[in-house]
Parts: C-alpha cells; sequence; structure tokens
C-alpha cells in the first residue's frame, strides 16, 4: 500500500468527487461509525467546503463498515462527562444536521447496514434516502436510559407521529421495508443494487439547474412549518423569484424548442 493510500484508509471521512456528485464516507469500521467528535468535525467542514464548491451538485452519504453509524460514542461520551461536555457535543451534532437541512444542494443517504440513534438521525436529516434490504433503524436511547431526544426532531419530521413514537419509545429496530412505509427512506433494493439506485438518482439531480434546486430545497423545509395560507403566499413569492432567473428562462425556452437546457446556475 502506498503512503497516500494508507493515509486515505487512516481518514475517519472519506471524499470522492465524480460528474458533480460529492460522496462522503464515513471511515470508523472498527466503531460500527460512531459520530465522535472529530467525525462530526470533519463532516461539518466537508459539508462546509461542499456549499462553496460550485462544481458539486449533489451530495451522497456513505460509511464503510459493519453498520451506517450507530449514533454518538459513548465510549468518548462516557470518558468526557459534565454538563458543558455533554452540551457542547449535543450543539455540534445539531449544527451538523441543520447543516444538511439547510445545505443549498440535495443529499442522499446511501443505507448498506444498521443506523442507530444519531445515526438514524442522520438519514432523516437527510434529503433522501435509499437502503439496501439489510438495513435497519432505530432510536434505542429508551434502551440505556437516554431518550434519543435529538434525533426525535430529524426523526418526527420524516415519519409520522406515531411510527416516532412507537420507535423512541420501544427502541425497537425496524426493518428497511417498514422504514420505506413509514417514509424515512425512499427506496429499498437488494445491497448489489444500492449503488445504483443512489447514483443513478444523484445523476438524474445531478442534470438539474444547480440555482432551482437550492431555490426548491430551502422553500421546500420553510413552508413545511408555516400555516397553509402563509405557506401559499411564501411559495408563490419564491416562484416569482424563480421565474426571473436565467435558468427559468433558459428551461421553459429549451422546453419550447424541444432541445436540451444549458444550466449557469443564475
Amino acid at each position: 500500500m502506498t503512503a497516500a493510500a494508507a493515509s486515505a484508509s487512516d481518514a475517519i471521512l472519506l471524499r470522492h468527487d465524480a460528474d458533480g456528485i460529492a460522496t462522503l464516507t464515513l471511515n470508523r469500521p472498527q466503531a460500527r461509525n460512531a459520530l465522535s467528535v472529530g467525525l462530526m468535525a470533519a463532516l461539518q467542514a466537508e459539508l462546509d467546503a461542499v456549499k462553496a464548491d460550485p462544481a458539486v451538485k449533489v451530495v451522497v452519504l456513505a460509511a464503510n463498515g459493519p453498520a451506517f453509524c450507530a449514533g454518538h460514542d459513548l465510549k468518548e461520551v462516557r470518558a468526557n462527562p459534565g454538563r458543558e461536555a455533554y452540551a457542547a457535543l449535543f450543539e455540534q451534532c445539531s449544527k451538523l444536521m441543520m447543516s444538511i437541512v439547510t445545505l443549498p444542494k440535495p443529499v442522499i443517504a446511501r443505507v448498506h447496514a444498521m443506523a442507530t440513534a444519531a445515526g438514524c438521525q442522520l438519514v432523516a436529516s437527510c434529503d433522501l434516502a435509499y437502503a439496501a434490504e439489510e438495513a435497519k433503524f432505530a432510536t434505542p436511547g429508551v434502551n440505556i436510559g437516554l431518550f434519543c431526544s435529538t434525533p426525535m426532531v430529524a426523526l418526527s419530521r420524516a415519519v409520522g407521529r406515531k411510527k416516532a413514537m412507537e420507535m423512541l419509545l420501544s427502541g425497537r429496530p425496524i426493518g428497511a421495508e417498514e422504514a420505506m412505509l413509514a417514509g424515512l427512506v425512499n427506496d429499498v433494493v437488494p445491497a448489489a443494487e444500492l449503488d445504483e439506485a443512489v447514483m443513478g438518482m444523484a445523476r438524474t439531480i445531478a442534470g438539474k439547474s444547480p440555482l432551482t434546486l437550492a431555490i426548491g430545497k430551502e422553500a421546500f423545509y420553510r413552508q413545511l412549518e408555516m400555516p397553509l395560507a402563509e405557506a401559499y403566499a411564501y411559495a408563490s413569492e419564491v416562484m416569482t423569484r424563480n421565474m426571473l432567473a436565467r435558468d427559468a428562462e433558459e428551461g421553459i425556452d429549451a422546453f419550447l424548442a424541444k432541445r436540451d437546457p444549458v444550466w449557469e446556475g443564475r
């Protein structure tokens, strides 16, 4: 193994860019990709870099090893007790999850295996999620005396109240098919087909106007929190602003002329 390859294999987060798609891979397989302070910091830094990178149109969040993500690193948590340490940890995690939601580029979770607690929160925070048939999802904090309160925020916005409460109160894992029926993931496929399902969707999205994607993603999450009349007023203003963009004019003209659009992101 070369020095460069060894360095890459030791990194707790890997990044690979191709065709406008940045794949960020959690790489703590021996710790089941638990979200240590270091891993969260690395993921935050890459999301910040992606936000400023016009070459990236879509982000894929993946993981190496036997689990997608086992939540917080409980060994690290217990080694650093105290209110200040706990508050800093959950503040860091909350900022990371909000960064996924507010990133002006779609984020797709590639879930090949178990996602628990903050790992389940990570999946729920992504815009889209595709799972292998073997994947499972759980918010099992109640089993160790620690209710999954921060994972609850993302989970309760991705699935119905009854299902969210069932998962939170029981700690019971649900399978990939059940997660799809609940709305936590978009589709479930055999493990051998997971990459194509994820990358196929990523390539489809990457072919759209980046400006339109950014406008639409922000509007989607903002209107969800509004009363109906306020949501329509806000969405109407967003569409008016969108219509004035060069990419909207180009897209409509290309459609009418039966040609492919040329996006400029403005």
